[in-house]
C-alpha cells in the first residue's frame, strides 16, 4: 500500500484539529475529482512500518489533536492495510477518534459484516460517504465536496442497522 501525502495537522478533513492520511488508489473515478493522480494504487511512498511509526509518533506526540482522518483515493481499496494500521495506531498512541472517506456508501461498506471493508468500518468513528458528483458540487458543506455524500456517525449506524447522521459536538 501507498499513501500520496500525510498532513500533520489540518483542519479541512474533519471536525478539530486532525492529522491527515492521503491513501493511494482508486476505482470510483469521479468525474471532477479534486485529485486524480491518487487513483493510482502505485502513486506516493510506500506505507512501510517505519513510516506508520513515524505517522504514529506524530499523532500520539501532539496533544492538540482531535484524531486522524484518513481518505485518498479511497482507503477502503486498501481495508485489510488501513485496519492494520489504524489497530496499530490504537495499540501504541490509545485511542484516537478516526474519520474515514469513501466513495463507497454506508449501505455499500455495511452489506457484508465479514468483509475486510466491514472490519475497517468498525474501526472508525465517522464515514464520509458517497462518490463525489461534480453536478452536486456544494462548497458550502462541511468536509465533503458535494450534496449526496453524508458524515455518518459509524458506531450509532452499526448498533442500530441504519445510517445515523453525525453531529457535531459543537452544535449539539
Amino acid at each position: 500500500m501507498n499513501i500520496c501525502g500525510y498532513s500533520p495537522e489540518s483542519i479541512n478533513e474533519g471536525e478539530g484539529l486532525r492529522a491527515a492520511i492521503f491513501i493511494s488508489g482508486c476505482k470510483h473515478y469521479c468525474p471532477g475529482c479534486f485529485s486524480p493522480r491518487t487513483w493510482n494504487f502505485e502513486y506516493g511512498e510506500p506505507f512501510t512500518p517505519a513510516r506508520q511509526q513515524e505517522i504514529i509518533r506524530d499523532i500520539a506526540g501532539n496533544p492538540l489533536l482531535d484524531g486522524l482522518t484518513i481518505l485518498g483515493g479511497d482507503p477502503f481499496f486498501s481495508a485489510r492495510e488501513v485496519s492494520g494500521f489504524i489497530d496499530l495506531l490504537h495499540l501504541e498512541a490509545g485511542p484516537v477518534p478516526v474519520w474515514i472517506y469513501s466513495g463507497y456508501t454506508y449501505e455499500e461498506l455495511s452489506a457484508a459484516s465479514d468483509s475486510d471493508e466491514y472490519a475497517l468500518l468498525g474501526r472508525c468513528d465517522v464515514l464520509v460517504d458517497g462518490r463525489y458528483v461534480e453536478a452536486l458540487r456544494d462548497p458550502s458543506l462541511l468536509y465533503r465536496g458535494s450534496s449526496n455524500q453524508r458524515l455518518i456517525d459509524i458506531k450509532q449506524s452499526l448498533e442500530h442497522g441504519e445510517a445515523i447522521l453525525w453531529q457535531s459536538v459543537f452544535t449539539k
